[in-house]
């Protein structure tokens, strides 16, 4: 049977209210169907939104005014202050090569992941080159601060990203060349936000709790909206059918995320509730958890249950934290890679070989080995010391034909041209006897 679930974290109130143990924890799993119930609580902490990522065996979670990161290695990259003001949310595309971090200072930066974490920086007497460390280029459209940034699910270069601000605004970007795909005018100013699995529609939460529907094909286009130069240029305005409201009076939602089969949207609220969404019909549905405090993110968990489903070929089994390395700041263009760098994993099971072709040959069978062996490298050998000897004698014989023929067509040449000479003496005569 199949199982979905999610995992929310939560922030603490000024004023904390007594509540069960499993209330005051910070993140929670919570077993989304087939039977809606807490599976299981980690320890207490307060987690800003936007400040939770989880992966398939760690979650990560950046604690309220504290600042923990766990990577792998335990490598820090530090880069020169890019944004004027505090960074309020952060998003990585689906190829894992790029990065966008938003701002209040109203500009997204976009940069390369590949770049950040390359031991070898470009150097900055190069002007073709971007400086060390620094931003490939910067969305600028917006005129009030950041509050979440999402990408779409295509891991080509026709991918896009969408940004929601608090001047009530939502633009889609082509972040690849940082041009502008559309720009949607809100009635109020979009806290979060979560995208149709399909990249169809994009949906917002509001301070008031409501939802509101940005439907990318509302309006008739011959090719996809996003790219249809018609509707590029002109702001769109949402109908107010598409704003899904409660029944009574809710508090902002903080984060959203759409269930796998993509027939529900979950709200995370200030309140502690979670609310769930019929897309279909578009509107409220009901209430799914209660944990009394503010939840500030909501990630779906892939489902499990799959038959036959593929599992990793290998396991990290520390967790370190992160280690700041000051050789590898912004003021060294070059820098080696560190002599205490390392990566430990260990393989789950037996690396896959290549299929063995349909004839199968001493080579093939060589080349899974260490090392080829001693007697095919002398045959080989041999091998090239005879074709060597005869590309010289096949060269030496054409060679010598070649020079037989050139002598041939010499002496053709020298025959055609001494009958050319008493030809033309011979015309010479009759034309001075005919004269006579």
């Amino acid at each position: 049977m199949l199982t979905e679930s999610f995992i929310i974290s939560t922030r603490s109130l000024e004023k904390r209210t007594n509540a069960t143990t499993a209330k005051d924890l910070g993140i929670h799993v919570y077993e989304y169907q087939p039977n809606p119930s807490l599976k299981s609580s980690f320890k207490k902490s307060s987690v800003q939104p936007n400040c939770l990522a989880v992966n398939a065996t760690h979650i990560f979670a950046a604690q309220a005014d504290k600042s923990v990161i766990h990577l792998a290695t335990g490598r820090q990259i530090s880069t020169p202050q890019a944004h004027l003001q505090p960074v309020t949310c952060l998003a990585v595309d689906p190829t894992l090569n790029f990065l966008i971090s938003g701002s209040l200072d109203s500009n997204l930066h976009v940069w390369s992941i590949v770049s950040l974490l390359s031991f070898s920086q470009p150097s900055q007497d190069d002007a073709s080159q971007p400086r060390p460390l620094s931003p490939l280029r910067t969305l600028t459209n917006h005129r009030a601060g950041i509050n979440a940034v999402i990408f779409g699910h295509s891991a080509s270069k026709a991918n896009f990203a969408i940004s929601a601000a608090k001047d009530n605004t939502c633009i889609v970007w082509d972040y690849t060349y940082g041009t502008v795909l559309h720009t949607f005018l809100l009635s109020d100013s979009p806290i979060c936000l979560a995208l149709d699995p399909a990249d169809r529609a994009t949906y917002a939460g509001y301070e008031d709790g409501s939802i509101q529907l940005l439907d990318w094909y509302k309006r008739p286009s011959q090719i996809h909206p996003l790219y249809d130069p018609n509707q590029q240029f002109t702001p769109t305005q949402p109908p107010t059918t598409d704003r899904w409201r409660l029944h009574e009076h809710s508090s902002p939602a903080l984060c959203l995320q759409i269930s796998y089969d993509s027939t529900a949207l979950l709200s995370g609220h200030e309140s502690g509730k979670i609310h769930r969404w019929n897309i279909a019909k578009g509107k409220y549905s009901d209430q799914v958890a209660d944990v009394t405090l503010p939840i500030t993110n909501l990630h779906m968990l892939p489902p499990t249950g799959f038959p036959n489903a593929p599992t990793p070929n290998f396991k990290l089994h520390n967790v370190v934290k992160p280690r700041y390395e000051s050789s590898l700041d912004s003021s060294r263009s070059n820098s080696v890679i560190p002599s205490n760098y390392s990566f430990t994993a260990q393989f789950t099971s037996t690396l896959p070989l290549p299929d063995p072709p349909a004839h199968y040959s001493e080579l093939d069978d060589a080349l899974t080995h260490p090392s080829f062996p001693t007697s095919m490298l002398d045959r080989g050998l041999a091998e090239l010391t005879t074709l060597n000897d005869l590309n010289t004698r096949a060269s030496s014989d054409e060679y010598n034909n070649l020079m037989q023929a050139n002598d041939s067509l010499k002496t053709q040449l020298d025959d055609a041209l001494c009958r050319q000479r008493e030809a033309i003496v011979n015309v010479l005569k009759l034309e001075e006897g005919s004269s006579d």
